[in-house]
């Protein structure tokens, strides 16, 4: 049976469809705003997966080609692996969703997201997201709570609910928000350097915006709600959990306060190989039981220490920040390279200018965009001590490196002042903690190191949570270990004057508005200290790009001289470059942009440009080439492309019977310009030199 239920949200209409399509999967949800339409499905696997310690749930998100009315490119003609948006917005639904369905719930569980009809103005990606949780809500699967997500702009300092594209251009703000009714469980975007307090706001706004969307879900979950699976209680072995809590527990907590993340490891392993030797008993199921319950002893005492003593396992304290080093210049043929370690995280950062040609080229459901901005961010196996094979970037280090490429977007210099495509490396070298908010900070000192005009340096640092029912303990910058045993992952990145990027991702379900503004506070004491750390290094962008860099002068001429740049079949701009060896780009509004390592091979190129839009001035003397001889004169070239007619009267101070008589064709022959007429048609003077000379001549007399 057909159920579709709609309200007004944001002054557009959102409708929840369910019973039309997909009706085979547990929940199907067609989700339309505007005329964006996305077809969200929820299917779950009759058994569990036996043996494995983790939630098996699979996000995908697909965009159609169709949608927008395009046909896709390339050779096959059909969509194929996921574009950058689809990986990032499989994150996006994947991260609100996942701390929502029940502890111990062992059954796969995949989400597929459709985007059928896309306007162009309203991304789907929102759309997804309550389209998930609506099809898990009304499904038989078990999930705790419907969330909702809502998008928020800032123009002109005004809050804005789900901004379109355009909207988004002139906003100071692109932030995603999730949540439950009662709290916020997600937190992604960027922002144009906004205070902690807008910060608050915006978050604050954003989850009361989301109330009606919830609404709306609970009511399509009354009328076409699915009984929920039962999800069976893990049994638990009592006498064997007490056993290893006497045996393992002190020796547990001496491990843990081991100082360094390797050494600290290695006892805990030695714990565990000693306890599945004196009772494993070489029973498989044992044997997860006890390393499960050898994890959960870690857990407890991590969160105690924190919580009762206000330590951790590392002996700082909840504010304080590990040890920073930054250096900058580390590799010698690098446009620019920075090395920034805290603690026993490591990111080398590396930046490279390139040309127009070198911006990233996207095709997607909007429409055809370029990049001249990327960071892209790689994690091998080494940095964590493991042996793995070495793959194409996934969807955490896709994620992680957009995160680290909206912090430093904001203080980008605009095009018109720096002309360079600029891509950042961030090779992260070792990690134990928030590699993506080291990747901020290397990829600040690189480029400050690489001459890229900056507005200001930006740093990054990840915040953490331990709340036992009314005890609320915020870290600042967080271990690995912090992030896997605690409650909350929130990154926050900035200047000195104002948030640049954040995301927040929690395992409890949703945090309050007042932890939310403890959080951002905290953060903010923690980056300014490691800004600061930066400016001992580096305070400013170095005045000179590298010598290994490309040169970019940019020229302007008028549109209708374009043609004469680029010449018949592109021969002359191929000429140029032949001749200079510069790479060369022309803009449709006249700008052309020359780029060479070589300086004196670009001012070269320039004057060559230069000399092909030259208009001819009145009374300037130009070194010209005959062209063409007529009866009554001779038109002559003075600038490749322009002629002139230089009269036979104006060829002598005597009287000539026959052109051919003074000039052939291809004479070069000084002349001046005595006249150019409303129709641009030049007349030219070799009698007016002779003149200008004799009168020259009797001065000097």
């Amino acid at each position: 049976m057909i159920k579709s239920l709609k309200g007004e949200w944001a002054k557009k209409n959102l409708t929840l469809t369910t019973g039309l399509m997909a009706k085979q999967a547990n929940g199907s949800v067609m989700v339309q705003y505007g005329d964006t339409v996305v077809l969200v499905t929820a299917v779950c696997a009759p058994k569990e997966r036996v043996g494995i310690d983790f939630f098996p749930l699979t996000v995908n998100y697909l965009e159609k080609s169709y949608a927008a009315g395009k046909i896709p490119g390339g050779f096959f003609k059909r969509e194929g692996r996921p574009t950058e948006k689809e990986t990032l917005t499989c994150r996006l639904i994947d991260r609100p969703i996942r701390p929502l369905f029940p502890d111990g719930f062992r059954n796969e569980v995949q989400i597929i997201a459709m985007v059928l009809s896309a306007d162009l103005e309203n991304d789907p990606d929102i759309l997804s997201i309550i389209g998930a949780s609506t099809a898990l809500s009304i499904s038989d699967i078990p999930f705790t709570q419907p969330i909702a997500a809502v998008r928020v702009g800032l123009i002109n300092d005004e809050f804005i609910l789900n901004p379109t594209y355009t909207e988004l251009d002139n906003s100071d703000l692109n932030l995603v928000v999730a949540g439950t009714k009662d709290a916020v469980v997600m937190v992604e975007g960027q922002a144009n350097e906004i205070s902690e307090e807008t910060m608050k706001k915006a978050i604050s706004f954003a989850h009361q915006a989301m109330h009606p969307v919830l609404d709306l879900q609970e009511e399509l979950q009354k009328q076409a709600g699915k009984p929920k699976i039962e999800t069976p209680v893990k049994e638990v072995d009592e006498e064997l959990t007490t056993n290893i809590r006497q045996r393992y527990c002190d020796k547990i907590k001496e491990a843990l306060m081991t100082q360094g993340k390797e050494d600290r490891q290695k006892k805990l392993n030695k714990i565990q190989e000693e306890a599945l030797a004196e009772l494993g008993q070489e029973d498989e199921l044992k044997e997860k039981y006890i390393k499960k319950t050898l994890e959960s002893l870690e857990q407890e005492e991590v969160r105690r220490l924190i919580i009762e003593e206000g330590i951790r396992v590392d002996k700082r304290s909840l504010t304080e920040i590990r040890p920073i080093d930054c250096q900058v210049s580390v590799l010698p043929r690098t446009h620019g390279s920075a090395l920034f370690t805290r603690g026993e995280t490591q990111s080398l950062g590396i930046v490279t200018l390139g040309t127009a040609e070198d911006e990233q080229r996207m095709d997607e459901l909007e429409g055809e965009t370029s990049k001249k901005f990327m960071l892209h961010y790689n994690f091998p196996p080494f940095s964590v001590g493991e042996v793995s094979f070495l793959r194409g970037p996934g969807r955490r280090e896709i994620g992680h490196g957009l995160l680290a490429e909206r912090s430093l977007k904001a203080v980008l210099p605009q095009a018109d002042d720096f002309p360079y495509t600029i891509r950042i490396v961030s090779d992260i070298l070792e990690s134990n903690g928030s590699s993506s908010m080291a990747s901020v900070c290397g990829g600040t000192l690189a480029m400050m190191d690489a001459g890229v005009p900056i507005k200001a340096a930006v740093a990054g640092i990840a915040m953490g949570l331990v709340k036992e029912e009314e005890q609320v303990a915020i870290l600042t910058d967080i271990l690995g270990m912090e992030d896997h045993y605690g409650d909350m992952d929130f990154k926050v990145a900035g200047t000195e004057k104002g948030i640049t990027a954040f995301q927040m991702d929690v395992k409890i379900k949703g945090i309050s508005e007042e932890i939310m503004g403890k959080a951002l506070a905290q953060a903010r004491e923690g980056r300014l200290y490691i800004l600061k750390k930066i400016a001992e290094v580096i305070s400013s962008p170095r005045e000179d790009i590298s010598s290994y860099a490309p040169r970019i002068f940019s020229i302007h001429v008028k549109t209708d001289k374009v043609g004469a740049v680029i010449g018949p079949g592109g021969k002359m701009i191929r000429s140029i470059i032949d001749q200079t060896g510069v790479k060369i780009d022309i803009e449709d509004d006249g700008t052309i942009k020359i780029a060479s390592i070589d300086e004196t091979s670009a001012k070269k190129a320039i004057q060559l440009i230069q000399n092909l839009v030259e208009e001819p001035e009145v009374d300037k003397i130009y070194q010209g080439k005959v062209k063409r001889i007529m009866d009554f004169g001779a038109f002559v070239e003075i600038i490749p492309g322009t002629d002139g007619l230089l009269h036979i009267s104006q060829i002598s101070n005597q009287r000539i019977r026959r052109v051919e008589d003074v000039l052939k064709e291809g004479d070069e022959v000084e002349v001046k310009v005595i006249e150019v007429d409303r129709q641009g048609k030049v007349k030219l003077s070799r009698k007016a030199l002779l003149k200008d000379e004799r009168e020259g001549n009797e001065r000097d007399s």
